[in-house]
């Protein structure tokens, strides 16, 4: 039980790292075969999916046993509805990103080694660790900005015009037929 967390961020990673390939296909679908044209049907699958899995699982968990206090207070509420409106916030950048050219190859790789670099900073401003991290966590930042970094210039090398040339058949009198 002592490592059960790890469980759950291993579920989060799953989870997460799956999310955008599906999206992906559910955009296709909605929009008749073409992703372009469904991303905000799909949304709205995710968000009827979002009140299933957020609101009422939970909500009946915590009607049903009693296991957890429910008392609601403001300062609680308030950060914990801005925490949901940044997520899905995050999910709707998804949406747009692969509305407008992103694809399942860049998207995810990008969002998921810039989002750490954003939570370490935050944490550490919000609440300073007693202790620093270490040298480590700080090289496991640079590294996710670097792999970040490598992921944007794969895909500028795979879309360039110089590449696409290169690597284009030439054309025989054969084949223009």
């Amino acid at each position: 039980m002592k490592m059960l967390w790890l469980a759950f961020v291993i579920g989060a990673a799953l989870s997460w790292g799956s999310y955008v390939p599906l999206l992906h296909e559910g955009q296709k679908e909605l929009g008749g075969g073409k992703p372009p044209k469904g991303p905000l049907r799909a949304f709205i699958c995710v968000g009827v999916a979002y009140c299933i899995t957020a609101v009422l699982i939970p909500g009946i968990f915590l009607w049903g046993t009693g296991a957890e206090e429910t008392t609601f207070n403001v300062r609680g509420t308030t950060f914990a509805t801005i925490a949901g409106a940044m997520g899905a916030a995050g999910a709707l950048c998804i949406i747009f990103a692969m509305k407008n050219g992103g694809t399942p190859m860049y998207v995810p790789p990008l969002v998921f080694a810039g989002a750490p670099i954003v939570n370490a900073i935050v944490s550490m401003a919000w609440h300073p660790p007693a202790k620093s991290p270490g040298i480590l966590f700080f090289v496991g930042l640079v590294m996710a900005a670097v792999g970040a970094g490598l992921v944007l210039y794969s895909k500028a090398r795979a879309e360039s015009p110089a590449k696409a040339t290169a690597t284009a058949p030439a054309e025989t009198p054969a084949s223009s037929h």
